[in-house]
């Protein structure tokens, strides 16, 4: 894309924010008084929202703006600003809810094609070479997609959502919308084994809720999107995926899902089978929000299996937010140690890494529904002996930074959603 066409997607970009943001402001009909509590990141959930005939909006989103150093012989130092935005607008009418989704980052031009440092980090490509040690920025378009929402019983619901660039039913709530992660900076070293196919260029779902259970389908295109993070990836539904919901309460989110991503790798031929199962607790207590998030992912390749095991958590009080992060995560060693998709017995030489976050933000700004804070975290590691020369016995990384929110409005922040439950937990038309 050149620059004057660049130019102009942001530019769009920009004036599509605004309205929205201005249009999610206006309806909320707090009191000054009252801002703090009502806007505030942790004060609203999706559940419970109100719902009339008019069209309702509703936005999230975030800027990071960070210092980011990684440790060891593999790491570096840069400054980066990772962002997304997402708007959503949504209406009751006497045959069901329609919704429509969007979700943008100018992870592009803020954090660049090759994305920002994180060492044991593998996926994707640049070049035509393996992407290491860093995380690849998002696409300009994450999602794009419709959805609706029809009730066929009192208890009952059918669900139809699909779009251009979406999310099929796979994995658990993607990192950047789970409310234990929210104020982490960092995508976590399983991104690829859990939560990645949260973009997809072209998927259709289709959802049967009844009670607190939800049963997904999808098909969808399951390659990675390419380089050119400017544009649309598209290509063949050949790919397919299936995910059941358990909600027993508002507090509690429990799914299992399996799906068949067909040649999802660039560089690395072959199908992936992958298989996850989380469980989810959010506890709201007027400002005061507690979230943890437990999730286990394996994907099956033509070159053994990969496995990756996960636990974060989030506690908010007053203006102060407290987050941590464990993983441990079977690496590709001989991709580690060569910078190359190595084939033959060497590719299914698997180790595991380890590795603990703790950090925490201090809010210090509140102005016309805006919120920024001041954040640092900090990450140990667990290397095994293989890669020790290439990242030494005990690297440790850190983040400083600033992070942005924009207003969420009366309906509230869009934490633990998903493409095809835009808004859980709200009551059936």
């Amino acid at each position: 894309m050149g620059f004057a066409r660049r130019q102009i997607v942001l530019a769009l970009c920009a004036v599509g924010t605004f309205l929205v943001s201005n249009a999610a402001r206006a309806q909320s009909t707090v009191a000054p008084s009252d801002a703090r509590a009502s806007t505030g990141q942790h004060e609203h959930m999706q559940m419970n929202m109100p719902m009339n005939n008019a069209w309702q909006f509703m936005q999230d989103g975030i800027v990071f703006a960070e210092f980011n150093h990684q440790g060891g012989p593999r790491g570096g130092n840069e400054f980066v600003a990772p962002n997304w935005w997402m708007g959503m607008a949504t209406r009751k009418t006497s045959r069901g809810q329609l919704t429509f989704t969007d979700m943008l980052s100018l992870d592009p031009a803020t954090v660049g094609k090759a994305g920002y440092r994180e060492i044991f980090q593998a996926g994707e490509a640049l070049n035509g070479r393996p992407l290491i040690d860093r995380q690849h920025p998002h696409d300009l378009f994450m999602q794009l997609a419709a959805v609706w929402r029809m009730p066929v019983t009192e208890s009952t619901g059918f669900t139809l959502a699909g779009g251009p660039a979406g999310e099929p039913a796979l994995g658990p709530v993607a990192f950047m919308h789970r409310a234990s992660s929210a104020d982490n900076p960092t995508a976590p070293l399983g991104h690829h084994t859990l939560d990645s196919s949260h973009l997809a260029y072209g998927v259709v779902t289709a959802a049967l809720d009844h009670g607190p259970f939800v049963v997904e389908g999808s098909v969808f295109n399951g390659r990675e999107p390419d380089e050119n993070r400017w544009d649309f990836d598209f290509g063949r539904l050949d790919s397919v995926s299936g995910r059941l919901w358990y909600r027993p309460n508002d507090e509690w989110e429990l799914q299992v899902s399996c799906g068949h991503l067909e040649s999802p790798e660039e560089l690395e031929p072959g199908n992936i089978v992958r298989s996850t199962a989380s469980a989810s607790w959010t506890r709201k207590n007027g400002a005061a929000l507690s979230a943890v998030t437990a999730a286990y992912g394996h994907n099956a390749t033509d070159h053994a299996g990969q496995n990756v095991f996960l636990v974060e958590g989030s506690r908010h009080a007053d203006m102060n937010t407290m987050y941590g992060r464990f993983e441990a995560r079977q690496v590709e060693t001989a991709l580690l140690q060569t910078d190359m998709v190595i084939e033959g017995p060497a590719a299914s030489m698997k180790d595991p890494v380890f590795a603990f976050t703790v950090g925490g933000v201090r809010d210090i700004l509140a102005w016309r529904g805006f919120e920024g804070g001041i954040g640092a975290d900090i990450s140990f590691y667990g290397v095994p002996d293989a890669l020790r020369p290439m990242y030494s016995a005990h690297p440790v990384s850190f983040h400083i930074f600033f992070r942005l929110r924009p207003p969420a409005g009366s309906m509230g922040r869009m934490w633990n959603m998903r493409m095809s439950q835009p808004m859980a937990g709200h009551q059936m038309p």
